[in-house]
């Protein structure tokens, strides 16, 4: 069913994502894995009891709204210093305020500090005395790891709560909080695709969805539109929807593009798809653990540093966030691109699983099983055990490490590429010793 506007109220003209912004707890959409009934950040609400924490989160999920939320909940002055535009001087500010705040009323004092990660490790370090002698709660919000961007000192003096993006539902909600608002007097109607369409666009991100709903009704009234259709919303927004719904069938189209560009050795092809990829859209960080699969998937043992490349380069990209984190990426793309493919890796594990789901428990040999007590070995756990390090070559052949009676199933075969050509070569020369010894 669309979206409809109830009847209208006199204008506002505060910007609606601020008009919108929750007044108490039970107005907060999404981040219930932090604010139901008994969870941990509730309980703090709660308690009465403020503590230091950092919000990490990504854009427009609520972190600034908690933050103010908890100032007038404890009934606290609330400071707000600006990591980007702030410094020193501004901490300086904040603590004249607090100790004079609390010198004349007793009560406490929150310093909210937005992009905590932009300050440098002095900055962050200013901070640390205040919080210790109880002056202020200190509160940080952050888009980027704080295990990374926030010194260990002040990390250690603050519970680290992560937010996530809003759900579909979550935005569905706040469109329709939207247009009961004034603001969007000349939209009295959203088609469904539409709505779709703009979750879709938003990305989990309440902010963008607010501005994006108020820039519609900027154009709605300039052409007497009063129902947003899905045809109209694109023709508007126009280059801005290139963004795609994360859950729906384009984007799989995509990943799959990329997944099999890499597995056809075509960097070209594979920087393209990831490049759309990032263009509409696509978090960096989903997009770095599928080329973490991909480097087991389809490179394997063929070349094992695929692997090391990308953890690498989610790394590189959790340390530095977008944009200059996605070239690290972009480099991990191309080199598993022309890396020498192989899934013998990948067949070997699945086989595996089907082979032990269908063969069950088999009993651990005794010369394989562990011996820690007299108990043990006196029932034969360990015996005839041979130590591989001590016989030639370190290779204990003939030795069986399967259950008794078990047949080798030979999951893993290398294939005739990069490394696996060795690794063929190595497995034949084994298993001819066993023959010998057998």
């Amino acid at each position: 069913m669309a979206l409809s506007k109830p009847p209208s109220h006199p204008p506002s003209h505060s910007p609606l994502a601020e008009r919108l912004r929750p007044k108490n707890l039970g107005e907060v959409v999404g981040q219930q894995h932090l604010l139901a009934d008994g969870l941990p950040l509730r309980i703090a609400f709660e308690s009465g009891e403020p503590h230091s924490c950092i919000l990490w989160g990504p854009p427009g999920v609520g972190k600034t709204t908690i933050a103010r939320l908890m100032a007038s909940s404890f009934d606290a002055h609330f400071i707000t210093i600006s990591a980007v535009l702030g410094g020193v001087k501004d901490i300086r500010e904040a603590v004249e305020q607090a100790t004079i705040w609390q010198a004349q009323s007793g009560r406490r004092t929150i310093v909210f500090v937005d992009e905590v990660h932009r300050f440098n490790k002095s900055q962050q370090d200013a901070f640390l005395p205040h919080v210790e002698s109880g002056l202020f709660i200190f509160i940080g919000a952050t888009t980027e790891n704080p295990s990374f961007e926030v010194n260990s000192a002040l990390l250690s003096r603050a519970t680290v709560y992560v937010l996530q993006p809003l759900a579909e539902p979550d935005l569905k909600l706040i469109i329709a909080s939207a247009l009961a608002d004034t603001a969007l007097s000349a939209i009295e109607s959203i088609a469904d695709k539409a709505v779709d369409r703009l979750v879709a666009f938003a990305d989990g991100d309440a902010r963008r969805l607010l501005n994006t709903l108020e820039s519609l009704s900027v154009a709605a009234r300039s052409e007497k539109i009063t129902a947003v259709t899905d045809a109209w919303l694109i023709q508007v927004l126009g280059e801005r929807l290139r963004r795609y719904d994360k859950g729906g069938e384009q984007f799989y189209d995509t990943i799959s593009a990329l997944h099999k560009s890499v597995r056809g050795s075509d960097p070209d092809a594979a920087l393209y798809w990831f490049v759309r990829m990032l263009d509409g859209g696509a978090e960096p960080r989903y997009l770095a653990r599928r080329l973490i699969r991909m480097a087991s998937e389809d490179i394997g043992l063929a070349d094992p540093r695929a692997l090391r490349m990308a953890l690498d380069a989610a790394d590189v990209y959790a340390r530095l966030g977008s944009p200059e984190g996605e070239l690290a990426l972009a480099q991990c793309v191309v080199y598993l691109a022309v890396a020498p493919k192989s899934n013998a890796l990948y067949k070997a594990f699945n086989e595996a699983k089907a082979f032990v789901k269908q063969g069950g428990s088999q009993p651990v040999p005794l010369h394989l099983r562990n011996a820690p007590t007299q108990l043990m070995k006196t029932l034969d756990h360990g015996k005839d055990y041979r130590y591989a390090h001590d016989e030639e070559g370190g290779f204990a052949a003939g030795e069986n490490y399967f259950p008794t009676g078990m047949e080798a199933p030979n999951f893993y075969q290398p294939v005739n590429r990069g490394l696996e050509i060795k690794i063929a070569n190595k497995l034949s020369e084994l298993k001819a010793k066993n023959h010998q010894k057998n």
